[in-house]
């Protein structure tokens, strides 16, 4: 379902473009929801219990805040190798129904689940003190989420090395370290 409406956006996606990419009959795609609102509202859902699940993972709610961000960091890295699809349905949408704002809202809340565990990893010295905890969790998503855009399975960039880059870069940096 996540396909059917990525490759032809929400509003123009309709439930016999579903059924047939389900490969179900109309009626029987009613049997089981309601609604395409419904649908879009079980792929983000996907996405986002996914997300909200790294959270609750007993190395991100265990240990050194830096060492729990960069765990949630490697994670959420993997949750987008893993629901591809559904992650980049939840990046794409953009408030215009109640299931997009709530979905919005659901993003908004893990955000600021992260800045606080930014903000702990900087109490701690984990991490630099001068930036803000808002926009270094939206600086690390951004480059968590741009993967989406380019990113495709089974290519020459494996998922775990992929995570370990964006771990390095965002916890260690680009600079060489002196011999």
């Amino acid at each position: 379902m996540a396909r059917e409406f990525l490759a032809r956006g929400y509003d123009a996606t309709t439930m016999e473009h579903l059924a047939a990419a389900a490969g179900m009959t109309k009626s029987s795609i009613y049997h089981h929801v309601s609604s395409k609102e419904q649908l879009l509202q079980l792929a983000v859902s996907r996405a986002l219990d996914a997300l909200f699940a790294v959270l609750e993972e007993p190395p991100s709610t265990q240990g050194p805040a830096v060492d729990r961000l960069q765990h949630v960091v490697r994670r959420s890295a993997e949750v987008l190798d893993a629901q591809l699809p559904y992650v980049s349905l939840l990046l794409r949408i953009r408030g215009n129904t109640p299931v997009e704002r709530e979905a919005l809202d659901r993003r908004r809340e893990f955000d600021a689940r992260l800045s606080a565990l930014v903000q702990s990893a900087i109490d701690q010295g984990g991490i630099r003190a001068d930036l803000d905890p808002r926009l270094v969790t939206r600086l690390l998503f951004g480059m968590v989420n741009s993967v989406a855009e380019w990113y495709r399975p089974g290519g020459s960039t494996a998922a775990a090395e992929i995570a370990d880059a964006v771990v390095t870069l965002a916890l260690d940096g680009l600079r060489r370290t002196s011999d």
